[in-house]
């Protein structure tokens, strides 16, 4: 699994991807959204379908209305409720008639029992669709088909869109080609997210549209790459447990001290996903409620 970070961003211009996609970049870059939110437009004739519009950023805005020019909108769709991706949807739904297609608002989908905790500083929790979509839906446009596929793992809501015209998927934040994707309970779940790689591999896609950085244009190996990091990441985690009872800050500060100190946060979190996953299998213990300064020991 070989990551690209060479991505060139031209911010506010409409850029032709393929016969059915183009692509408007929102200039919100971050050690999160890499070079921004990069919100697709799918079709070629009169009626469009946008795809995570994007956070709430007015200049962005009118360039995806620009893009659109004197064609209409006749679906806006959303991976998932995070602020880089949905609130933006409800602003174009007003300006162009769109309804707006996803799988629910925040939380949806989520496992009962977890600590309901407020982790999530970048979640929409405003976000509430007009057709709510479940697996397997088909979304009929002119000249284009999407057809929805539920990917819980990066959050509960996540959902991925197959343009069956091209074989491609747009993954939001499922599958990214500039990074690994950061897993943050009680949305957040590892075992999901694994079994929807494996559901997004199954699918034997030409090239994955994630919302941030370039494609992935080779998926099945990408993929594969990406459940074996997954798996080594576990295998860390056990090993470091080995010396004895241990907080996630300590395994972040060991397993993670080449990467840049702002994902830290984001890492803890992933690693909190790879603990939960292991104390449901009964492979390791906390001290009490499973949490972010709990200490965890092998079982």
């Amino acid at each position: 699994m070989e990551f690209k970070q060479d991505f060139k961003a031209d911010y506010g211009i409409q850029t032709r991807m393929s016969g059915l996609i183009s692509r408007v970049l929102c200039q919100n870059p971050s050690p999160y959204t890499y070079t921004g939110t990069g919100t697709y437009i799918v079709g070629a004739n009169n009626h469009l379908a946008v795809i995570d519009p994007g956070p709430i950023d007015t200049a962005h805005g009118e360039a995806l209305l620009r893009a659109v020019g004197k064609k209409s909108v006749s679906h806006i769709l959303v991976t998932h409720t995070h602020q880089d991706h949905s609130p933006l949807s409800r602003w174009l739904a007003e300006k162009t008639g769109a309804k707006i297609f996803s799988f629910g608002p925040h939380g949806a989908g989520r496992k009962a029992g977890l600590d309901d905790e407020e982790v999530e500083a970048g979640a929409d929790k405003s976000f509430t669709p007009d057709i709510h979509l479940k697996d397997g839906d088909i979304i009929h446009g002119d000249g284009w088909t999407l057809r929805a596929l539920h990917t819980p793992g990066h959050t509960a809501n996540h959902m991925c869109f197959a343009l069956q015209e091209e074989n491609t998927i747009f993954v939001g934040d499922h599958i990214m080609a500039w990074a690994t994707t950061v897993i943050s309970p009680p949305d957040g779940d590892m075992r999901d997210y694994l079994a929807s790689l494996k559901k997004i591999a199954h699918e034997n896609a030409d090239r994955l549209v994630p919302t941030h950085g370039p494609w992935v244009e080779n998926p099945a190996p990408f993929i594969r790459g990406i459940i074996t990091h997954r798996k080594m990441r576990e295998g860390q985690i056990l090993r470091h447990l080995e010396d004895g009872p241990m907080t996630i800050d300590i395994m972040v500060e060991r397993m993670y001290k080449d990467v840049d100190p702002r994902l830290h946060g984001a890492a803890a979190r992933s690693v909190l996903g790879h603990l939960i996953a292991l104390c449901d299998e009964n492979r390791i213990t906390c001290d009490g409620p499973i949490s972010l300064s709990g200490k965890f020991s092998l079982s």
